[in-house]
């Protein structure tokens, strides 16, 4: 007798065959699988004891991404203000995180409410028109968090209905159908709830626009209509503390949600509100257009290419895509300082190609079959393709809508459109970089110059100061001649005023001298500054300082890059180190000189030139 005979085999004709289940299975679920084996019960189609627990993995990014299921249910349903809140409770390393969010929706009756609460309940599955579709996200997002999820909803000033979710409970039930019961009705939301609505957070610790200033006031503002999401005691999130939660939250929903924030929908966290980032940085109402350093504060619109896609390969039933290229302002933004470039415009995160589905992100990433392979060239084009939820079988939207996988002849019809004006783009990139190069305008050397900057603060001994004005005529006499200095020190084709805002800004400068006789670098203190010279005619330059010069240049490196092959980053590392080591060499002779002896400046540049010529004759021999 094989093994499907005795499957197939009365209940009481064979041995029932063993279960191997974990300790920590629902004990319900055990009894109702026990109970199906032995007595020939009927069999659901859903086990719902274990499905709950199975469903608290599958599988969200991270927490922000669990959160922003709740949030496209709170847009889906009319909310033009979403708050969500990480409430810590408890000392630091045995405390707990609650999670809340609420909106000013249209709220939920209570048979709705029922529905919703359901696996698969949902008032617009597969209406591909707005965010959601399945009716499963709300349960498997928050049930990612933590093992309780408690709802409220309300269309009528304090008439909560409300509705638990418990894993344990229902874990624990032996009933062959795990029926929902009915929403209760409740006039009062709960302390802890009215607590996170109406007291300041942990963090941030700058005033905060708090959903109510008071418990008493609470009503007003929670209005006629709206729902509550809380998650208690939360077990599951990426983060331990309700600070860095909340900073993730706000940079990634600034950017998932950020024609919402164009078009008024507010979002708070922790009662700091969101403000919308573009990665293609197009959009003027968006939260770089603040930033004081960006002279040019909007992108160049390259092309937009409407075009149209099957919605299977080869099928006639086909829906518009709207593909959009952008070329950063390079020659304006390369020289920014590295804390603007990394922190601010996140210029070195992986942000080439943002997909927009029904004008919400679903993904953003290099996507090299579009935009080449990673280089540094390519951080200065970016694409956003446009599409609506009809596609989403061709885009290979996931089911929590966490990136796309779209189908290959998805691919080839985007890039028979965008592959020239991609190509132009980091041509033009490239080009410019070399230009900068053979000008003198290198830009790992501002790298250098920028870190060197950056951290001299925190060197032991401090550089001597500069000369302080002691009247506006003084002030402006050491104005003129910082700007007569500045105007020797002038780079590729800048003007007379960038250069000097250029070097009054920077304590570091490095300039290139080509001089026969000269060692292979020299230290002056001027204005307050540090000068480094490199001699460009000295085998040091020639035979090391230049080729890895060209080298990282060539390539299109960065130190900062993230998306370099590993090589070049290596490669640029090196020259930043080898910059900062000069660096280093000509602040300590500005600090042990500072006291104006004519013996200890003697002996720094007998040490110079003695070094100078024994690297040469090494270099050489």
């Amino acid at each position: 007798m094989d093994a499907i005979d005795q499957l197939n085999e009365k209940p009481g004709q064979s041995e029932a065959l063993p279960t191997t289940w974990g300790e920590n299975a629902p004990r319900g679920g055990r009894a109702v699988l026990g109970r199906i084996l032995k007595d020939g019960a009927k069999v659901p189609l859903f086990l719902g004891q274990t499905l709950v627990n199975s469903l608290r993995d599958l599988g969200y990014n991270n927490t922000t991404s669990a959160v922003c299921e709740h949030v496209d249910n709170a847009i889906q349903w009319g909310a033009s203000e979403i708050r969500i809140y990480f409430n810590q409770r408890g000392t630091k390393g045995e405390g707990e995180v609650d999670v809340l969010i609420v909106d000013n929706g249209r709220g939920m009756p209570p048979n709705v409410l029922k529905v919703s609460m359901s696996f698969g309940g949902s008032m617009v599955y597969d209406d591909r028109a707005g965010i959601g579709r399945y009716g499963m996200g709300m349960k498997t997002a928050a049930l990612s968090m933590g093992p309780v999820l408690e709802i409220y909803s309300w269309q009528e000033p304090n008439a909560f209905y409300n509705m638990t979710l418990d894993v344990e409970e229902i874990g624990a039930d032996r009933s062959n159908l795990v029926e929902l019961p009915d929403p209760t009705l409740v006039t009062e939301l709960p302390s802890e709830i009215a607590d996170i609505l109406a007291k300041p957070m942990v963090w941030p610790r700058e005033p905060q626009h708090l959903f109510s200033p008071t418990r008493a006031e609470l009503p007003a503002a929670l209005g006629k209509s709206g729902t509550i999401i809380y998650i208690p005691s939360c077990d599951r999130l990426t983060y331990k503390k309700a600070q860095t939660l909340s900073e993730h939250a706000i940079k990634e929903m600034g950017r998932i949600y950020r024609r919402k924030l164009a078009d008024g929908t507010k979002i708070f966290v922790n009662n700091r509100p969101v403000e919308a980032f573009d990665p293609t940085f197009w959009m003027q109402d968006a939260r770089h257009v603040k930033l004081l350093e960006l002279t040019t504060k909007q992108s160049r619109l390259i092309n937009t290419y409407p075009v149209n896609v099957p919605v299977i390969e080869g099928n006639a039933d086909v829906h518009p895509v709207t593909i959009r290229i952008y070329a950063l302002p390079f020659e304006e933004w390369m020289d920014l300082p590295r804390k603007t470039l990394k922190n601010d415009l996140h210029m070195f995160e992986q942000m080439s190609v943002s997909f927009m589905r029904n004008d919400r992100e679903v993904h953003i990433g290099p996507v090299p079959e579009l935009v080449g392979k990673a280089h540094a060239d390519g951080i200065w084009v970016r694409l956003q393709v446009d599409f609506g939820g009809q596609l989403d079988e061709a885009f290979g939207v996931a089911a929590n809508k966490q990136g796309v996988r779209p189908k290959k002849y998805v691919y080839d019809i985007i890039r028979e459109r965008i592959s020239e004006d991609v190509a132009r783009v980091r041509e033009s990139v490239k080009q410019f970089r070399a230009k900068r190069a053979e000008s003198g305008g290198k830009r790992h050397l501002s790298t250098a110059e920028m870190r060197a900057s950056e951290t001299d603060s925190l060197q032991a001994k401090q550089l001597p100061s500069a000369p302080a004005p002691r009247t506006p005529e003084e002030e402006k006499a050491l104005d003129e001649a910082l700007k007569a200095f500045a105007v020797t020190l002038k780079r590729g084709d800048e003007t007379d005023d960038q250069a000097f805002e250029r070097v009054k800004k920077s304590k570091y400068l490095t300039i290139f001298k080509h001089d026969e006789y000269w060692p292979f670098y020299h230290a002056d203190f001027k204005f307050g500054k540090v000068v480094l010279t490199i001699n460009t005619s000295h085998p040091f330059f020639t035979k090391l300082y230049e080729p890895l010069s060209k080298m990282v240049i060539s390539n299109g490196g960065s130190a900062e890059d993230p998306d370099a092959p590993a090589d070049i980053t290596e490669q640029s590392d090196l020259l930043v180190a080898l910059q900062l080591l000069l660096l280093s060499l000509a602040r300590t002779q500005s600090v042990m000189c500072n006291d104006d002896d004519p013996a200890k400046r003697q002996l720094f540049d007998n040490l110079r030139k003695e070094w100078s010529n024994s690297l040469q004759t090494h270099l050489l021999s």
